[in-house]
């Protein structure tokens, strides 16, 4: 076992490449699917780790004019970040009278789940509102039994839109479906008439009868879906970039790794690179994914590390040489939610804040 020259590479640091050239076509590629409705942006968890502000920025550019966030604070600081008072944002997470001044502040509108927001807001509006109805999630929304309540706390506020959320869009097939398709018309029928809203990146995908008045995708901007065996119509929006620390050669029976899990059947070439759970690589990739050095497979070897990750580069010396540096994510993120025994979502929301954020076509 013996360690070579260290890499001439100055940085030390994972990057993350976010491309927004990608994001722009994939929110292009939804308003085909949606073409009588508009697409609005879901932006919430950082527009899912990528990066609210940079992704609404070159939304905007685009023609994107509605933006959705969880909280209130997130909110806030998209309409700082966009320095811009022109778009819409909505706050999923419902109205407190405690956080008034912040939706005054920067003009965010309401997205009233309950009787007692909505009775918070009546005492003092701010601005329009949106109301969200439970049509089969039971996680936040008006239930079917307080529509006629509802209809009382309504009278003189401004309402702009009225929305529900599908459970199983990613689904085709899903019964479900059709259930909540037929709640949120029925319930819908007996409000004041304003924008409807109902489908996520799923919905858009299903059919036009799910798109109403406003579509609401979110990870289907950043190049994913929820079906993992479903065609995926979007193009990688990220890949996170570990430069080369080490480069070690290993001989057959020595051990990489905590636990010394991997055991080198033959001479390896074993690079360690800057990436760990820390900066958002699942653990479960251990021994089983793999990083990309100019698009060929460096499987990983030993267990992933808080800051550190080795792959096998044998064979790859020139490419090593050449300066390329291994690539995780991009075209492999589903395989990567798959080993995970999760979705593309939560390996998005949980890439590490260490990694420099990259921006690829910033406007």
């Amino acid at each position: 076992m013996s360690v070579l020259a260290t890499p001439s590479a100055d940085n030390t640091r994972a990057r993350l490449i976010v491309d927004l050239d990608a994001v722009s076509r994939n929110f292009k590629v939804l308003q085909k699917l949606s073409p009588n409705a508009e697409t609005s942006a879901v932006v919430k968890a950082n527009a899912y780790g990528l990066g609210a502000g940079p992704v609404a920025r070159r939304l905007m550019k685009e023609g994107a004019r509605t933006f959705f966030v969880a909280t209130v604070e997130e909110g806030a600081s998209l309409r700082e970040a966009l320095g811009d008072a022109t778009p819409d944002i909505w706050v999923f997470n419902g109205y407190r009278a405690a956080n008034r001044p912040l939706f005054a502040k920067h003009r965010l509108g309401a997205v009233l789940n309950q009787p007692g927001e909505t009775a918070q807001f009546r005492a003092d509006p701010v601005g329009p509102c949106a109301v969200h109805i439970d049509t089969g999630m039971a996680r936040l929304g008006y239930g079917a039994g307080d529509i006629s309540g509802l209809l009382t706390a309504l009278q003189a506020l401004d309402v702009s839109m009225v929305m529900s959320h599908l459970a199983c869009s990613e689904e085709t097939a899903s019964a479900q479906n059709i259930r909540q398709l037929e709640r949120f018309t029925a319930l819908t029928n007996a409000l004041p008439e304003t924008r409807l809203s109902l489908a996520n990146t799923g919905g858009v995908l299903l059919d036009e009868r799910y798109h109403f008045d406003l579509t609401r995708p979110g990870i289907g901007l950043y190049g994913a879906t929820a079906d993992l065996n479903a065609d995926n119509p979007f193009e990688p929006a990220v890949i996170l970039q570990a430069p080369i620390l080490q480069l070690r050669e290993i001989d057959a029976g020595d051990t990489v790794g905590y636990g010394a899990t991997y055991v080198a059947h033959s001479p390896r070439l074993i690079a360690t690179v800057a990436a760990g759970y820390a900066d958002g690589l699942p653990r479960a990739l251990s021994g089983s994914g793999c990083a990309r050095i100019n698009g060929l497979r460096a499987p990983i070897v030993g267990k992933l590390s808080m800051d550190l990750t080795m792959i096998d580069v044998t064979g790859l010396e020139h490419d090593i040489a050449q300066g390329a540096v291994p690539e995780f994510f991009g075209p492999d993120l589903y395989q990567a939610a798959a080993l995970d025994g999760t979705l593309p979502y939560e390996i998005l929301t949980g890439l590490g804040a260490r990694a420099e954020r990259i921006y690829k076509g910033a406007p």
